[in-house]
Parts: C-alpha cells; sequence; structure tokens
C-alpha cells in the first residue's frame, strides 16, 4: 500500500502544480475552518482540513478506497497530502506558479473545462428521450428482449487468499456482504456492494458461472479462483427465459439510444453556432503545416517492415 500511495502522491502533486490548487492558509493556529471541517495537519501556516481530505478520497479510485479504510491507510493518505503541499509551497517560492508554462495550462484547462460544462449542461437539458419513445422501440423489437435463463448476483472479489477466507468467515458471523464488498471488493461493482445485476450463461467466466448458477437464491459461495483473484459469490434472484418485460429493460433500451441521441444534440449544437457565428478556415496555412501536402499522399499505407512483429499471445 505504502507504494501505491506514494505513486498517488507524484500524480496528485503534479495535478495540484497545474491546477493551482494549494491548502487553505491557516490564520490563527489550529482550529476548524470556515465550512471546511476540522483541521488536519498544519503545512507551514496553511492546513488541511477533514472536507479537503473527504474529497481526496472521493477521488480516488473504487479499487483503491478500501485502502483508506485502516488507520494506517488514512495516515498514509494525509502524509500524502502533505507532501503535495510542501511540493506546491516550495515551487511557488520558486516563482514555478508564475512561470508562462504553468500559464498557459491553467488556460487550456479552463477553456476545456468551460467546454465540457457547457456541453454537458446542452445535452443534458435537451437529450431526453420521453418513454413513449422508449416503449415504442420495446415494442417494435420485442425479439431483442428474449432471454436465456438469468441469475442476479453480487460477488467480492480479492487478489489474496487469506482476506478472502477472513471476509467469508465475517459473512458467516452475520457481517454485511454489500458493506464487505464495498469495503474490500477490488472492482466497480464493489461501490454497489458487489451487485453485478443480470446476466445469463456466457456471459462471465466458466468457474465464476458454473459455481453461480448452482447456488439457491440468497445462498452465499465459498472461495471462487479464478485469473482474477478470489471471488466470493451471493445469488440474489433467478429468473426464467421469455420475454421481459418493459419495466425490466427501459433502462437497458435508455442506455443504448442515449448516445444517439445526445449526438443528434450535439450536432445540431454545432450547426447553429456556425450559422450564428462568422469564422475562416485558413487552408493554405493549414497546407503548410502538412508540409506542402495537398493529400494526394493521405490514403496511403505505410509500408510493412519486412520482418513482422510477433503476434499478441492469445488469452
Amino acid at each position: 500500500m505504502p507504494r501505491i500511495l506514494k505513486s498517488l502522491a507524484v500524480i496528485a502533486a503534479s495535478v495540484a502544480l497545474i491546477a493551482g490548487c494549494s491548502a487553505k492558509k491557516a490564520e490563527d493556529g489550529p482550529k476548524p475552518a470556515k465550512g471546511g471541517g476540522e483541521v488536519l495537519a498544519e503545512v507551514n501556516g496553511a492546513t488541511i482540513t477533514t472536507e479537503d481530505f473527504k474529497k481526496e478520497m472521493e477521488n480516488l479510485p473504487p479499487y483503491l478506497k478500501p485502502m483508506t479504510e485502516t488507520a494506517e491507510g488514512k495516515k498514509e493518505m494525509l502524509e500524502t497530502m502533505v507532501i503535495r503541499e510542501l511540493i506546491l509551497q516550495q515551487a511557488k517560492k520558486d516563482g514555478v506558479d508564475k512561470s508562462q508554462l504553468v500559464a498557459d495550462k491553467l488556460e487550456e484547462l479552463k477553456k476545456r473545462l468551460v467546454v465540457e460544462a457547457y456541453l454537458k449542461k446542452k445535452v443534458e437539458e435537451q437529450a431526453n428521450i420521453s418513454d413513449a419513445d422508449l416503449k415504442k422501440f420495446y415494442d417494435e423489437n420485442k425479439d431483442k428482449f428474449k432471454s436465456g435463463d438469468q441469475i442476479k448476483a453480487s460477488h467480492i472479489l480479492v487478489k489474496d487468499e487469506k482476506l478472502a477466507k477472513d471476509i467469508l468467515a465475517q459473512i458467516k458471523a452475520g457481517g454485511s456482504f454489500e458493506e464487505l464488498a464495498k469495503k474490500n471488493s477490488m472492482d466497480s461493482a464493489g461501490a454497489k456492494g458487489g451487485d453485478l445485476g443480470w446476466f445469463s450463461k456466457g456471459s462471465m467466466l466458466p468457474e465464476f458461472e458454473k459455481v453461480a448458477f448452482g447456488l439457491k437464491e440468497g445462498e452465499i459461495s465459498g472461495l471462487v479462483k479464478t485469473k482474477f483473484g478470489y471471488h466470493i459469490i451471493k445469488l440474489t434472484g433467478k429468473r426464467a427465459a421469455g420475454q421481459r418485460d418493459f419495466a425490466e429493460v427501459k433502462d437497458q433500451i435508455k442506455a443504448a439510444l442515449l448516445p444517439s441521441k445526445q449526438k443528434e444534440v450535439f450536432d445540431k449544437l454545432k450547426d447553429e453556432l456556425k450559422k450564428s457565428s462568422k469564422y475562416t478556415i485558413k487552408e493554405d496555412v493549414l497546407k503548410k503545416m502538412d508540409g506542402g501536402s495537398d493529400g494526394a499522399d493521405k490514403g496511403k499505407q505505410p509500408e510493412e517492415p519486412k520482418t513482422a512483429p510477433p503476434a499478441p499471445e492469445k488469452k
């Protein structure tokens, strides 16, 4: 864990230098910061608060969050934040924050964030798919919503067999499967209590499916070893083959149609902006950037090397 968190510290420090983030300045020694929780650390007059710490944890990938559940993990995270603040302060002393490179990067970042925020707002406002449209798609494509026998399951995935055995013992002693999944599971399903949703045979690894489809509803498996590590599986639902109801597949249909609707909204926005604006593209300058090429060789494929590279190993 220390090595992972130290790597995070380097990455976080780089982001902080580019984005210009810094801890809050302390005025009269340690005290609760306004709207920022209690002070966790002081760094040359700046403070790191409990709210700063919570935000840092929220930004961690799901598989790293369990590492900060322990006292040791929290201390490592706080030390990471302290080191980042020290680097930031030293960089400011050296005038790095006033360099043209940082100014340019900040301007680029600002432009990108403004564009992303605007597009997100516009797309979310306009890319709506009504329930009537979803139902129409369902009625016109019912054959697509037939399935074989399906199960719904949750799992906890860890690399270490000893940890897996310990988690299983906690579950058998009455521990919450969902909470243990959130705390320990390595994959993204952990954040949802391990929920994998509904799936048919052929969707998962054979050794995983063999156990999962053999469980009774509510039953929890022993340890199941796959190439990813050790799984503990809980069966939460079963349904027979047949036509899926609209209510069951409504969200699935929406997820499938949404990208096309978003593209439609974006294309319309582009056209509207072009029509309401004046802009020119300097084709001659663009050609100069391409070495004066008129595009005749654009479609030409690069020659293959005389000795072909080895084919990737099949997994």
